[in-house]
Parts: C-alpha cells; structure tokens; sequence
C-alpha cells in the first residue's frame, strides 16, 4: 500500500445534489477506504489526527463536513436521518466508493446506524464512535419539552475566539494542540476576533429533534455489516457512564456482527483526544479482527 501525507490532505466541495456540495477532507492510499462522520455541530477537521494514523498504514481517508456544517453547504431542509443518510449514500457514489469502512462519532454515530439499515450493502463495516446507540428516549422522562430545554446548545455568537481557545484548553487540558484548533473550526472567526457557529441554531435543535425521534433499537435488527463501537466513560459522570452501559449492551445483543472496545476515562471526543488509540481499534479491527 501507498502511504499518503498524513499532513496534506486534499480538501474538496463534491456536488451530491442540486444546490448542495459537501466539503471533503482526502487523504489518498491504496489500502480500503475509510469515511469518517463528525457529530453534532462538529467538523470534519476533528478527525485530522486518526485519519492521519490511518493514511500512515496506507488507507484512503475521506473525512465529511455533513449539511450544514464546516464548510459544506447549509440549506434550509434537510436535517432528518432519511436526507442525511441519503447524503452519505450520494457522496461514496460520486467518490466511487465500493464497500468503504464507516465511522461516526456520536450524532455521527447514530448517522452511520441508520446508514447501516438503510444501506445494508454499501459499507465493509461501520465503527459507532461514543454515538450510534444513543437512545434520548431510553428514560420515559425524557420528552421532547425537557430534551429541547436541557440540550440547547450555549448562545457563544460574539465570544471572542481567544477566549473559547482557552477556554477549551482548561476543560481538556490533555487534547492535543491540533484537537483544540480542529475543534474550534466548528466556529467562524469574524473580523473582530469573534466567533459564529457554523451550525445554525435552528438546524442544530432540528438534528436534536430528529436525534430525539430515533429509536437505535427499532434499526439494529436491519444492520448486517460488522459492527466496532467504542463507547468512553468517565468516572466524573456515573450515572451517564451506567446509562451508556446499558445502551451499549442492548445495542451489542441486538446487532447481527459486534465487538466493543471500551474508552475508560475519556472524553466523549475520543477522536480528538485519543486519535492514534481510536485509530489502533480500527486498524486491529481491519488486521485482525471483526472487520477482517
């Protein structure tokens, strides 16, 4: 296989559909392609640091700004797991994409979950990244009305980005520098030194909406390629650790194909904080493993 330049990805705008390219971060390789899938008002860059590691082992790397965020376009509509899903199918059609790897990473994840039944024959395997098994409705007192208050995003519009830099690197003071960086390009950096969202308010609680509507359970029976989830759980948050258990197990006895690798201790961005780890349970899932 033919290693890329883990530092010099090829970005590019690939029209999927009248009035919407998606903005594509490419590493080339002659080893089987992996897509990867940000989360929730996330961007593509934050997967620099394992799509590096696995552009070191040879592999084609594509890493995807979904709709309406990063750098991709933004329309109106569109923000359902049925359209996005769709995106996703479009996209390895205009890549010529046969049988890639798919990863997403929580809202990411559960886009992949939902690819995986919808699209049975398009992927070689999928990998659920701290995501694809999150269930909102899995506690009865979980509505929408509670949901949409207790998930609203912080109104950071106008927070100067030197602020929000530090910021991040006080609450994560183990991320690698380029995590930090990547993860602030979820934010344009006006003039003045402020930041905007690049995910609008409006399309990031319609996502939440359609995130709330899922039910992964109702998806795992349609799901036939083999399954890597790696879940991470922190001893600073418990109870979310024991809830994350119990989805995870439940998502692990119903997929067809399944293997779970534990994060302990880590942070719900594995990818940004331990790239090369999280890189590791892929290339060992490809090498030796469920995916071989």
């Amino acid at each position: 296989m033919t290693a890329a330049d883990p530092q010099f990805p090829i970005e590019n705008r690939i029209t999927i559909r009248p009035g919407l390219a998606l903005n594509v971060r490419h590493w080339p390789g002659d080893g089987p392609p992996f897509v990867l899938l940000h989360g929730l008002a996330s961007n593509a860059r934050t997967w620099d640091g394992v799509a590096q590691t696995l552009a070191q082992a040879g592999h084609a790397v594509y890493a995807v700004d979904q709709r309406g965020h990063g750098r991709s376009d933004k329309p109106d509509t569109g923000y359902d797991f049925a359209t996005v899903t769709e995106d996703l199918a479009l996209l390895l059609d205009a890549l010529a994409l046969d049988a890639p790897f798919v990863a997403g990473q929580s809202w990411g994840g559960n886009v992949v979950l939902a690819f995986g039944a919808a699209y049975p024959n398009r992927a070689r395997g999928l990998c659920f990244v701290d995501g694809g098994f999150l269930d909102l409705q899995e506690r009865p007192e979980n509505t929408w009305a509670r949901i949409s208050v207790d998930l609203r995003p912080p109104n950071l519009l106008g927070t100067p980005a030197e602020s929000l830099r530090q910021r991040m690197r006080t609450y994560h003071p183990d991320w690698p520098d380029a995590g930090i960086e990547a993860t602030l390009n979820n934010f344009e950096i006006l003039a003045d030194g402020t930041i905007r969202p690049r995910l609008t308010m409006e399309r990031h609680m319609e996502i939440l909406r359609a995130l709330w509507e899922q039910r992964p359970c109702d998806l795992y029976g349609k799901v036939t390629a083999p399954v890597v989830i790696c879940p991470a759980t922190s001893s600073s948050s418990p109870e979310w650790s024991e809830r994350k258990r119990v989805q995870v197990a439940a998502a692990a006895e119903s997929l067809a194909r399944v293997t779970v690798h534990w994060f302990e201790e880590t942070d719900h961005d594995i990818h940004v904080q331990k790239p090369g780890a999280l890189a590791g349970v892929m290339l060992d899932a490809l090498g030796n493993g469920i995916w071989r």
